[in-house]
Order: C-alpha cells, then sequence, then structure tokens
C-alpha cells in the first residue's frame, strides 16, 4: 500500500521540485502564467470533465455529504480563526478545499477500483463548484464579491459542463479534443507554479504547514464524523469519504490565495507540507477505511 502511495504522490513532487528548480535558475514572472491557468486551462480541465461525466439522482446522497465534506470545516475554523487570532482568508479555504482532482481520483482509482472513478469525479465537481462560488466570495472583497463569481470562467465552464451534460448536447468532438488538450496542461502548470513560488519560503513555513496538516485531519474527521451518523452511504463510498475529508489542500488554493491577495506564501506552505505528510497520513486512512468500513 506505501508503495502504491508513493507512486501517486511521486510525480506530484517530481514536478514542484521542477518548479522549485526553474524558479531558482530563472526566477520568473509566475503572475501572467498563473492568471492563464486559472482563467483558460483549468476551466478546460472542468469543462472537458463534467460534460461527458455520467450523473443521476442516485448520487445525492454522495453530493450532500461532499457538501458537508467542504463547508462544515470552513464552518469550524471560522469560530477557531476568531479565538485564536488567525486570519480566516489564510487559513479557512486551506481546511475547505482539499486535493480532490489530481491526488484524490488516481487515489481513488488504485485503491478501489475502475467503479470509484464516478463518484470520485462527483466529489471533484462538488468540490470545484463550492472553491468557484463559495471559495472565491470569501476571498474577493464586499463589492468584488457578487459580481467576480459570475465572472469566473471556472464558474462559467462548470456551469456550461452541467447543462451540456443534463441536455445530452454532444459538442464537436474536435473542440472537445482542444479543451482536453489545454486541461491536460492545468495540473502541471499549478505544481510549476507552486514549486516556484516555494523559492521565497523560508523553512519557518514548516510551522505553519504541520499546523494546518493537524488541523486539516481534525476538521476533516468531525466532517467525516458527521456524515457517517447523519448520511447514508454505501460501504464503498463511505471508504471514499474517510480520505475525501482528509486530503491535504488543493494547490489551486494558493493560485487563488496569490491572486486576492491572502497571505499566497503562507497557503503554499500548507499545500506543499500538506502534500508532503500524505506520505505518512494517506497509508494511515487508506488501513481505516478498509479495516472499519
Amino acid at each position: 500500500m506505501l508503495e502504491k502511495v508513493i507512486s501517486i504522490l511521486f510525480p506530484v513532487f517530481a514536478v514542484v521540485v521542477a518548479g522549485f528548480i526553474v524558479g531558482k535558475t530563472f526566477k520568473p514572472d509566475m503572475g501572467p502564467i498563473n492568471r492563464i491557468n486559472i482563467d483558460v486551462m483549468v476551466p478546460c480541465l472542468v469543462f472537458s470533465t463534467l460534460s461527458v461525466m455520467p450523473l443521476g439522482m442516485e448520487q445525492s446522497s454522495l453530493i450532500i455529504a461532499a457538501v458537508v465534506a467542504v463547508l462544515l470545516p470552513g464552518m469550524i475554523m471560522a469560530v477557531l480563526a476568531q479565538f485564536c487570532n488567525m486570519p480566516f482568508r489564510v487559513w479557512g479555504p486551506a481546511q475547505m478545499f482539499r486535493n480532490s482532482g489530481n491526488l484524490a481520483i488516481p487515489l481513488f482509482g488504485y485503491a478501489f477500483g475502475q467503479s470509484a472513478e464516478a463518484p470520485a469525479i462527483m466529489l471533484f465537481l462538488v468540490s470545484v463548484v463550492l472553491h468557484t462560488t463559495v471559495g472565491i466570495s470569501l476571498l474577493s472583497n464586499q463589492s468584488q464579491r457578487f459580481f467576480s463569481i459570475l465572472k469566473t470562467p471556472l464558474l462559467i465552464a462548470a456551469c456550461l459542463a452541467l447543462t451540456v451534460n443534463f441536455a445530452d448536447i454532444k459538442v464537436w468532438q474536435p473542440l472537445h479534443e482542444a479543451m482536453v488538450l489545454l486541461g491536460n496542461a492545468a495540473v502541471p502548470v499549478m505544481l510549476l507554479s507552486l514549486g516556484v513560488q516555494l523559492t521565497a519560503i523560508r523553512w519557518s513555513g514548516m510551522r505553519i504547514g504541520m499546523l494546518s496538516t493537524l488541523l486539516s485531519l481534525a476538521t476533516g474527521a468531525i466532517a467525516f464524523a458527521t456524515i457517517y451518523v447523519f448520511i447514508p452511504l454505501p460501504s464503498e463510498h463511505m471508504r471514499m469519504m474517510v480520505l475525501f475529508t482528509m486530503l491535504p489542500p488543493a494547490v489551486m488554493n494558493f493560485l487563488l490565495a496569490q491572486r486576492y491577495d491572502a497571505g499566497a506564501e503562507e497557503v503554499a506552505s500548507m499545500v506543499l507540507f500538506g502534500n508532503f505528510l500524505t506520505i505518512i497520513t494517506l497509508p494511515a486512512l487508506l488501513y481505516i477505511a478498509f479495516a472499519w468500513f
């Protein structure tokens, strides 16, 4: 199991290290690249995935569970931030929006087989939609909130994809392939950008990363306990929720933190150390998922 987890995580860390080397060597300005990625490549990834994904009412319980898994940790962090003098715009989103794409989808496939692919993408969908609505509303200021959400290419892509999916509209195949081509570049560019950003971070960021990881596990465990008690799910979906609720922060948290000036360096530490520590946390969570559910 450990070898399987390492085989999934190694490509992620290899690309981050490559970005770190690029940052040290060339010192590029990643701002325009990040803007292109989040406004073009990621929306193409969302549309090309969601427009062809099988959807049905039988997945309603899983959708509700995913919403709880995303929003409940944010509510907990909102209370904790008040008492511990922690800026919620920096700490909250990292506990809510987890690595449900480039880590969770292959992990669920390896751990639970091909039948887990559709539920994994559904969990990713819920996280993306909430990230582009609730997440951006938390990061943007009051005057920007409503209009910035409506104009977000990610949200537009998600809405168009769901419309195409439910209406059973066939996208012109060359156009779909072009979107797949652009979408496939999104995650590597995210990881390269994260590596470049880490060149400006001191090892003092390890403390933030460790604390964020502990908070992520704690808030995720509370969310999972709530789901287990109140939302009936088949055993395979319940095993998936063990992992989904306690995944590390998504790389997109860093991109949005940089875009909205919400502690990008701190968020980068949370993302890096959170994903690095999955070498320890994921085997333990997989053992719990298979032994207890």
